[in-house]
């Protein structure tokens, strides 16, 4: 398949800019994956879908405030940093504007010394830059202080409030993006959902920038995938297990999730406790091993996203439904409403 298969002409005004309040009351598109029937509701609905014995798989990773600004020892110039992601011993891959004031040795001062940077190594592929960090705090802790939310390149608007770019159950640090499926829910809304008799599990996967990565290969088999980590507890694989027995469903709360679902199932053949990186790529033609059904946000044109979204409910029944959300006036993208694929 060719990468502009994956192509729809999306009016810029449909790009989410903000969040809605309440969380929950954004738009819900339910897609049948089978026959392509669609229906519009709003995402509180999504309960009414979801059945006993069925299984949520949540993402409970946690965004890093991780856009700084240092200043250069040396000559006071200003440098944007983005906290991609950890090595060892305080040092973090990160992207660098501009990255020709970031030389090996060179020294950045944060947050009034609050943090202190050095220039360690430079990726020569990709141009990121290894920097040491070094605090009288934890790093965690000055990041949440003198940092901010690494939004997504198409947002303009400032955002008001951190936590409307973390979901309300994150908890493990790590990532430089949100697992924006999970935006949506409420606590509430878990609460009634439990009630149901659905099961709520948790994975955690680190979203990186490469989320953000265009495809620029003709190809789509071409296409290098960039590495995530990801953690599947053993309770999660427990009630994953337990779920299939019973004839529940397995119910992927976004891309991350299902990602680390398949790239578990791929690696063991089975769903069990496990810890790795992974850069599973999936795009029509994939074999799903896990997942039942799938809630997730409406993705770029040409990306890997609607790929995998495409290669799990049909590449004819996805381009239809994007091109109907667009018709509808769906908002797009990480702040934007979401679709139900079952």
């Amino acid at each position: 398949m060719k990468t502009s298969d994956f192509f729809y002409d999306l009016p810029e005004e449909l790009i989410a800019q903000t969040p809605v309040e309440p969380r929950n009351s954004s738009r819900l598109m339910i897609l049948d994956k089978n026959s392509g029937e669609i229906q519009h509701k709003i995402f509180s609905d999504l309960t009414d879908y979801l059945n006993e014995n069925d299984c949520l798989v949540l993402n409970d990773t946690r965004v890093i405030p991780a856009r700084i600004f240092g200043v250069k020892e040396e000559t006071g110039a200003v440098v944007e940093f983005l906290l991609v992601a950890q090595k060892e011993n305080n040092v973090w891959e990160c992207l660098c504007k501009p990255g020709k004031r970031a030389k090996i040795g060179t020294k950045f001062s944060f947050g009034e010394g609050k943090l202190i940077g050095e220039i360690v190594d430079i990726n020569e592929e990709d141009g990121n830059r290894f920097v040491k960090f070094t605090c009288e705090d934890n790093i965690f802790t000055v990041l949440d202080e003198i940092g901010s939310m690494p939004l997504p390149p198409y947002i303009k608007e400032k955002l008001k409030d951190k936590e409307r770019y973390q979901t309300v159950y994150s908890k493990e640090l790590g990532s430089a993006a949100a697992p924006t499926a999970g935006l949506h829910f409420t606590p509430e809304m878990l609460d009634k959902i439990k009630k149901k008799g659905v099961k709520i599990a948790y994975v955690t996967l680190h979203v990186g920038l490469g989320t953000f990565r265009p495809v620029k290969v003709d190809d789509v088999t071409k296409h290098t995938m960039h590495t995530e980590h990801y953690i599947m507890p053993q309770e999660t694989a427990d009630i994953i297990n337990e779920t299939k027995k019973n004839g529940g469903r397995v119910i992927s709360v976004g891309t991350t999730s299902c990602r680390t679902l398949e790239s578990v199932a791929a690696k063991n053949g089975c769903i069990c406790k496990d810890e790795d990186d992974t850069s599973i790529f999936i795009y029509p033609g994939f074999e799903y091993k896990c997942i039942d059904a799938l809630i997730t946000n409406f993705h770029l044109p040409e990306s890997t996203l609607i790929m995998l979204v495409s290669a799990f409910a049909g590449f004819d029944n996805v381009m239809n439904a994007y091109n109907t959300a667009v018709k509808e006036k769906y908002r797009f993208f990480s702040f934007g409403d979401s679709m139900f694929i079952c």
